[in-house]
């Protein structure tokens, strides 16, 4: 076999289909192994630069083949469909992550070590366990109005009414056996959440660029901690901005004959990031409508008069996206330059 240059892999739970090239850019292998047969080739084979769509196990994949001495690039889906010829085939995804690798201006995903992917189940965790609180609520706020007992707004409420409906003579044992069960169902939900959110804590106390973005108003623990773990190298952008686009805080440019058309935003990047600093630039426009906090900077009270509060929400997440980008390049502290402008300042 001729000398590989350069291999693409797409990766499955069971079946793997690689592609290489020559330096000739003529294909040399093309061969699909079993999940060991892989492993032995690779472990054998003389180090190359391996392409691997950024998925499911990509990083695992991306971490043992860099210990056989590989040089492992993560692709994104959606920049390496575009090289598919036609057609959706193991092969033709394997020959497709093998040429996206070849463009100079290709970007990769950092690789993960196995310590931030477990800081990350973190996140999805209490993501998953915040929805199911929210479903178990909704769902006992229904049952009760169907006996005609309803609570105030907020989870602060939803005790006092569970109480409320093992008291009440109307509502038959049955149902308020079903009742108990969701409130113990409720409960557990709880307790894990507080469980989760103690490792967070700790994990945010232990990393020195959380606990420096979380002085960021509207950022908080979790913002600030999401931008530590799902962030690429600040210094792969060129500008807070690129920054800011890549969580999709940019307005998608459909611009053409020297016509410039921006349209909503793109909303690329990571969903749990964008739509965490989304919320807090939410809390604290609410903050700065009430008259309440330092916060009310001439640029955001202006934005508010101009723009609908979800508009002005996102303008905010903006700006705070490329605050926390110059304070992670920089490596300094926030810092308010003036008690009237607290937002648009940082260090550096």
């Amino acid at each position: 076999m001729e000398e590989v240059i350069r291999i693409g892999i797409d990766t499955s739970k069971h079946v793997f289909q690689l592609h290489g090239v020559n330096a000739a850019e003529q294909p040399v292998l093309r061969k699909k192994m079993r999940r060991r047969e892989m492993i032995d080739f690779l472990a054998g084979h003389p180090p190359v630069p391996i392409a691997i769509e950024a998925c499911g196990a990509s990083h695992h994949w991306a971490r043992l083949l860099n210990s056989f001495g590989h040089e492992v690039k993560l692709i994104p889906p959606q920049l390496a469909q575009p090289y598919v010829k036609r057609g959706k085939t193991d092969a033709a995804d394997a020959e497709a992550l093998c040429e996206a690798m070849s463009r100079p201006t290709m970007r990769y995903v950092p690789i993960k070590t196995a310590e931030q992917q477990a800081a990350l189940m973190l996140i999805g965790m209490r993501e998953r366990l915040i929805g199911k609180r929210t479903q178990l609520s909704n769902a006992i706020r229904g049952y009760a109005a169907e006996f005609g007992l309803t609570g105030a707004r907020g989870l602060n409420h939803l005790t006092p009414l569970l109480e409320r409906i093992q008291l009440d003579q109307g509502v038959p044992e049955l149902a308020k056996d079903l009742f108990a069960m969701q409130a113990a169902e409720y409960e557990q939900i709880e307790n894990q959440i507080v469980q989760v959110d103690e490792k967070l804590k700790a994990w945010h106390r232990a990393d020195s660029r959380s606990r420096r973005l979380a002085e960021i108003p509207g950022v908080g623990p979790i913002g600030a901690m999401l931008l530590s773990m799902k962030a690429p190298a600040p210094e792969l952008f060129a500008s807070g901005r690129q920054f800011a686009a890549w969580m999709g805080l940019t307005p998608r440019n459909r611009s053409t004959g020297g016509r410039v058309r921006l349209g909503v935003i793109t909303r690329a990047g990571d969903r749990i990031l964008r739509a965490t600093l989304i919320a807090g630039a939410t809390s604290l426009l609410q903050q700065v409508r009430a008259g309440r906090g330092r916060n009310a900077s001439p640029w955001l009270l202006e934005l508010l008069k101009r723009k609908p509060p979800k508009l002005a929400a996102v303008a905010l997440a903006n700006k705070i996206a490329r605050i926390a980008w110059k304070m992670m390049v920089s490596g300094q502290s926030f810092k308010r330059q003036n008690p009237e402008q607290p937002v648009s300042a940082c260090a550096g």
